[in-house]
């Protein structure tokens, strides 16, 4: 079974950036892979997805600042968030883009001044 382990989260400024990563234990090869994340009190979502093509979509309320990627070779994808708001705290996690792994911890992001 795969295992996620999401890194990169912190506190951050609104307007500022942060870096996520998400090392899989398993190949992620032809995996169709998302990042998620779970405010307090809302359900989680799916914010970012790269399919195994590599055509990647994002929601609209991160449309231009989030960029998802992903390096097969070291089973890693990546988060990178800029134009950082309040309203993207949240913990953040991946996984399939139907969710066929156990979640892991997930990283906790806080954008506040």
């Amino acid at each position: 079974q795969v295992q996620l382990v999401e890194s990169g989260g912190g506190l951050v400024q609104p307007g500022g950036s942060l870096r996520l990563s998400c090392a899989a234990s398993g190949s992620i090869f032809r995996i169709d892979m998302g990042w998620y994340r779970q405010a307090p009190g809302k359900q989680r979502e799916l914010v970012a997805t790269y399919n195994s093509g590599g055509r990647t979509n994002y929601a609209d309320s991160v449309k231009g600042r989030f960029t998802i990627s992903r390096d097969n070779a070291k089973n890693t994808v990546y988060l990178q968030m800029n134009s950082l708001k309040p309203e993207d705290t949240a913990v953040y996690y991946c996984n399939t883009i139907v969710g066929k792994y156990p979640w892991g911890q997930g990283t906790q992001v806080t954008v506040s001044s």
